[in-house]
This record gives C-alpha cells, sequence and structure tokens, in this order.
C-alpha cells in the first residue's frame, strides 16, 4: 500500500506543479495617490492669538510634520485624564469587540490561503457480509462469508489557473486590514471622547459654580429689593422684575446639574463601568494645562494617517480583487483527486502486497448556461469598484474638511477667548469701582449686586471659553489621525 500510495503521489504531485501556475484575471489593485493640494485651509494658520494672564490663554503654535504620540492626551498634563484613559482603553467593550473583529478577518485569511495546497484526507473502514448462493462470488476464494477492510488515503486540489483563489484571498487580505484600520479608529475615537468629555465636565463645573454665585446675588438682591419695598423705597414693580429674573437664573441651573450627571455616566460607560459605579477622577479646568505645541500634518501624510481613509482604501482593493473573483468564475475550473489504498479480506493482509488499488482524476467545468448570471454579477462587480472609488474620494475630502474646521475652530476659539477675558476684565473693574462708590457713599448696595451679577455671568462666558480651546486642541489630535502607528497595542499589518 505504501508504495501504491507513494507513486499516487508523485503522480498528483506532477499534475498540481504543472497545472498550478496560471495568470490572474481581473485589474491589479493600485493605491490612490495622495491629492495634490498644499494645504487645508486658503490662508495657512501658523500660530494662535494669546490672552495674557488667563489660564488656558496661551498662544498655540502648528509645527507642520510633527509625529503625533501614541498617548497624545497626556499633552494635556492631567493625571486623572491619563487614568481614566488608561481604564477605558483596557475594560472598554467596543475596544474588545473591534479587536476580535480583526482575529477573525485574520482567521478568515488564513484559512483561504489554505487552499493554494492539496487537500489530504484519510479513512478507513471494516466490512463483514455475505452473498447469495446463486450471485457470482466477490472474491476470488468463492467464499460467500467474509471480511473487507480498507484503509485509504484521497487527495484533491483545484489548481489555481486563472487566478480564483490568488484573487480571493486578496480580497479577504483587503478586509482584513479593513478591521485593522477599525481596530485604530476604535482607540482612537475612544480616547478622544474620554478627552471631550473630561473637559466637558470640567466645564460644567466652573459653569455651575459660576450659576451658583449668580443664584446667591440675586437672592440677595431680592432680599434687599423687599426689604426697600417694606420701607418705601422701592415699588412692587421692582420687586417682581427681581423674583422674574431669580427664577429666570435659578432655572438654569438644574440643566447645568443634569448635564454633568450624564456627562459622568457617559465617561464611565466608556471607561467599561456602569453608572451607579461614580469615577474617581474629577475634572477642573485648572487641572489641565492647554498645549502650546500642536502637530501640523502634512496634507500628503493625512490619507495614509486617518484610519477612515485607510478603511475606504481597502474597501476599493477588495472590490478590485471582487472584479477578478467574478472574471474567474466565468472560465473553466481544473479539480484533481486521486484515491489510494487496499482493500485485504485479513487485517494482517492491510499492508502486503496484492491488495493495492488508485485511481487518480482530472475534470473541467465551464459555464455554459446560466442565464447571464454570471456575467451581470461581473458588471455589479465593476459597478462596486466604481462607487467603493467614489465612498473613498469623499472619505478623503471629509478628512480634510474635519482638518480645516479643527484649525478655523483653534483660531476662532483663540479670538472668543480673548474677547471673553477682556469682558470679564471691564465687568469686574466695573464691580471695583461700585464697590469704592458703596463704600464712599455714593452708590446703594444693589448697583453693588448688579456690577457682582454682569462679573459672574462673565466668568460662565469665560469658562466656555476656556473650554473651547481644551476640546478643539484635542479635535486635532483625532482629525490628524491620533497617533495610532505609534501605539504598541494596535498591529501594524
Amino acid at each position: 500500500m505504501f508504495q501504491t500510495c507513494k507513486s499516487l503521489l508523485t503522480v498528483f504531485l506532477a499534475a498540481a506543479l504543472v497545472l498550478a501556475p496560471g495568470c490572474v484575471v481581473g485589474p491589479n489593485f493600485k493605491k490612490p495617490a495622495p491629492p495634490d493640494v498644499g494645504g487645508y485651509t486658503p490662508t495657512p494658520i501658523s500660530t494662535t492669538s494669546t490672552t495674557p494672564n488667563v489660564a488656558g490663554g496661551e498662544a498655540q503654535r502648528l509645527v507642520e510634520g510633527k509625529d503625533i504620540p501614541g498617548e497624545w492626551w497626556q499633552v494635556f498634563h492631567s493625571q486623572p485624564l491619563d487614568d481614566l484613559i488608561a481604564r477605558a482603553l483596557q475594560a472598554n467593550p467596543d475596544l474588545k469587540s473591534a479587536q476580535a473583529a480583526l482575529t477573525v478577518a485574520r482567521e478568515n485569511l488564513l484559512a483561504q490561503r489554505g487552499y493554494y495546497y492539496p487537500s489530504v484526507t484519510g479513512g478507513f473502514t471494516a466490512t463483514r457480509a455475505r452473498t447469495a448462493a446463486d450471485l457470482s462470488p466477490v472474491l476470488n476464494a468463492n467464499i460467500q462469508n467474509y471480511s473487507l477492510y480498507t484503509p485509504q488515503v484521497s487527495v484533491s486540489f483545484v489548481p489555481d489557473v486563472f487566478g480564483l483563489n490568488r484573487r480571493t484571498v486578496e480580497s479577504l487580505a483587503a478586509q482584513e486590514q479593513q478591521a485593522r484600520f477599525a481596530l485604530a479608529a476604535t482607540h482612537i475615537t475612544l480616547s478622544s471622547n474620554v478627552a471631550a468629555g473630561a473637559i466637558q465636565e470640567a466645564s460644567l463645573r466652573g459653569q455651575i459654580e459660576a450659576t451658583q454665585e449668580l443664584i446667591k446675588i440675586n437672592t440677595d438682591m431680592l432680599k434687599i429689593l423687599k426689604e426697600q419695598y417694606t420701607s418705601g423705597y422701592a415699588g412692587q414693580l421692582d420687586v417682581a422684575a427681581q423674583e422674574s429674573q431669580l427664577a429666570q437664573v435659578a432655572a438654569t441651573l438644574p440643566p447645568l446639574l443634569k448635564q454633568l450627571a450624564q456627562q459622568r455616566d457617559a465617561l464611565a460607560a466608556l471607561a467599561g463601568g456602569f453608572p451607579n459605579q461614580d469615577l474617581a477622577e474629577k475634572f477642573d479646568l485648572s487641572n489641565l494645562q492647554l498645549p502650546q505645541e500642536l502637530p501640523l500634518s502634512l496634507p500628503s501624510q493625512l490619507v495614509g494617517q486617518r484610519p477612515d481613509v485607510r478603511q475606504a482604501e481597502e474597501n476599493l482593493h477588495a472590490a478590485s480583487a471582487q472584479i477578478g473573483i467574478a472574471i474567474a468564475n466565468r472560465l473553466p475550473s481544473i479539480a484533481l483527486t486521486a484515491d489510494g489504498g487496499s482493500s485485504p479480506t485479513a487485517f494482517s493482509k492491510m499492508f502486503s502486497g496484492g491488495n493495492g488499488f488508485w485511481d487518480l482524476t482530472a475534470g473541467i467545468t465551464q459555464p455554459i448556461f446560466d442565464a447571464g448570471t454570471l456575467r451581470h454579477r461581473e458588471r455589479a462587480a465593476k459597478a462596486a469598484f466604481t462607487q467603493a472609488a467614489g465612498q473613498y474620494r469623499s472619505t478623503v475630502i471629509a478628512a480634510f474638511q474635519n482638518v480645516a474646521d479643527t484649525l478655523h475652530a483653534l483660531q476662532q476659539d483663540a479670538d472668543t477667548l480673548k474677547a471673553a477675558s477682556s469682558a470679564a476684565d471691564a465687568a469686574k473693574l466695573t464691580l471695583d469701582l461700585t464697590t469704592s462708590q458703596v463704600r464712599a457713599g455714593y452708590a446703594g448696595y444693589l448697583a453693588l449686586l448688579s456690577a457682582e451679577q454682569a462679573y459672574q455671568q462673565a466668568l460662565i462666558n469665560l469658562v466656555q471659553a476656556r473650554a473651547n480651546r481644551y476640546a478643539d486642541s484635542a479635535a486635532l489630535f483625532q482629525a490628524l489621525g491620533g497617533g495610532w502607528w505609534n501605539r504598541p497595542d494596535i498591529p501594524k499589518s
């Protein structure tokens, strides 16, 4: 039997080697060239304006071509933020799901590569039988009762003559890359959402503090007016107006508290926890530092850094391979099969000579009539490639728009903070002057409370303006790709 199987395998492999090499039908994928653009905005932005003596008012310089660190959030120098993002990267279920999806795509690719090689299976059957006396004997010994033992090896192989398997592997390889870039995108989105949520929490805490002070001021104002009304120095209309003002200011506090609670819930969920488990980290704008140097990738680098663009590129690659698959399915398919073994009547004679058998079969299949099914599938594959090309270009344009929008926001945020700071300074000056007049007896306490109210409102605007600078700084890192290529926990290929 061994000699039979060896001879059979030699003949089979020789036939496989002759038939395996072949052409690969369909287009060969060419990586799209980066867009020929020189910048992101009509007028280059290199440095934002500065607001002296205000935390978060520092000028920000854009460094063209500077690489983005894998842990870009550390530029804010906030240990609570570092801890929360690290925990989210360990426990977030979306990230674990993306990692599993990458494993699925990789295993599917490896499974398809197995079709490059012959498939070998082994089998063994044992039969006990009796033939009827009127029939011709089954065995040479002319006995009616007999046993039959059949060990057998089967080999099958489908030569990739026209590249059907190679194009299928190419398509699955592109899908694996898509899953890899989806993992990178999930990673970037997660870290960016945590950073944005922490900044939003810090902003809400500042607004709540200022709003609570506003409520206190308006409550004191209402108390004074009621006393003046009792003494005849104020009218009922003044009291009613102040009551309305207090009610309006008080009505702004519950929405802020609701937003803060919901923001804490969102951060807990991003970190892979439940909302009943309060976060240990708390965020305040005073504990964040504004990065004064920001990276600005070259336009030619952006398409290689953005995971969404790379996903669209791999989708285009997979669509290109599908054209080759559709064409190959219309061409002949060759299959080789071989069987070898022995069939003795005694187990002890299983490997003795004279009982061996083998067969070698080659078959070819060519579609003749399918009512246009394969032709239309080829046309559909070509249309899908055109669709993927349009989606790729749309994704690239959106990526450049995202960066441009963020750059404009950085500049406008800096200008807004300067205006908000000037308004806060003016309100503080008014408060100081009114305080001096009250002490000198030239103004009443009501005027002082009005000045304090204006100052507190200016502080709320200042808090929002500061938070916007931090938030848009984080958004720039996300828009440029988030430095995923510098992280060890994201596969490079």
